[in-house]
């Protein structure tokens, strides 16, 4: 497996993260199954939050993985929190009473990572502050992140922070691409020149901020899975095409298409089946062309000006 630094952290990350997301729909023994075999194809990276499940999902992982201090020298968790039922909280009360039920459930001392999920129109960042100082200065968490935050809110966090935000997850697939297509629509009048969300993927790229996109197989709000879909007919041919051309399943290539980008992003997988893990982390070995990249961009919808 491939690595990359995560943000301006001392981490060296698999380049495909592992989310967890489903996991509370498994048996243990699928569970086991799923993570022992995550661990074999070196993806050791864990994406969480507490509200998989209910939390649980970090309980059923902490069990699945038989987690112990020489288990957890092996892996690198990240867990997220903020969102409350019909609402969101960046409250310093919160921020540190959820971190301490991520701990517990997850059976370990420390998060590598912590993400604030999605943004608060309440937040006050100097007590966001004052919660990851007091986290950072006792252990519990190495490094901080952020998730579907833009370039302005960012900004307004890392004003008071002492600690790098090195992460920011997103939504990103060939059939959510809009922080891509932007840019390549400058100064233009059609819908893909409308710039969503102030330009996220440069203001990362800029500042050394990870992206992790999140549903990299996903079209809409959770409107469904591309492959295979009847509503893109024309990128599961381009796809397929591709696919049979590098030995591959289709699974592969659309994940190998975020792997080209230069941003160096890590995504974050959604499955639970062994085989399309297996699948997805294929997709580090291989390297699009920049005529194959394209091609499945316009595939998909997109446009060129």
């Amino acid at each position: 497996m491939r690595t990359i630094k995560l943000g301006k952290s001392s981490l060296d990350v698999p380049t495909i993260a592992v989310g967890c997301m489903r996991m509370g729909g498994l048996s243990i023994a699928e569970a086991e199954r799923f993570v022992q075999t995550a661990l074999e194809l070196g993806a050791n990276f864990f994406d969480h939050a507490d509200i998989y499940g209910g939390g649980e999902c970090e309980r059923k992982f902490a069990e699945a993985i038989h987690m112990s201090p020489s288990v957890r020298e092996k892996i690198i968790i990240q867990s997220k929190c903020g969102i409350r039922r019909g609402m969101y909280d960046f409250s310093k009360e919160h921020i540190l009473s959820s971190v301490d039920g991520i701990l517990k459930r997850l059976r370990t001392d420390y998060l590598d990572v912590l993400l604030l999920h999605r943004p608060d129109a309440l937040v006050e960042p100097e007590e966001v502050a004052e919660a990851f100082e007091m986290l950072n200065s006792s252990g519990k968490v190495r490094y901080f992140g952020v998730s579907n935050h833009n370039p302005g809110q960012i900004m307004l966090l890392q004003k008071y922070l002492k600690q790098p935000i090195v992460a920011n997850q997103l939504q990103l697939s060939v059939a959510h691409a809009t922080m891509i297509t932007a840019g390549l629509h400058v100064n233009m009048q059609d819908e893909f020149a409308v710039d969503r969300d102030g330009d996220v993927l440069n203001f990362c790229r800029l500042h050394d901020i990870t992206i992790q996109p999140w549903s990299p197989f996903q079209y809409g709000f959770f409107g469904g899975v591309f492959l295979g879909s009847d509503k893109y007919p024309k990128l599961n041919e381009k796809i397929d095409e591709i696919a049979k051309k590098y030995g591959v399943s289709n699974t592969t290539i659309a994940m190998a298409w975020l792997l080209r980008h230069p941003a160096k992003f890590q995504p974050v997988t959604g499955t639970m089946n062994v085989e399309r893990l297996r699948d997805c982390v294929k997709a580090t070995e291989i390297t699009l062309t920049r005529e194959e990249w394209y091609s499945i961009l316009l595939a998909a919808g997109n446009t060129l000006p």
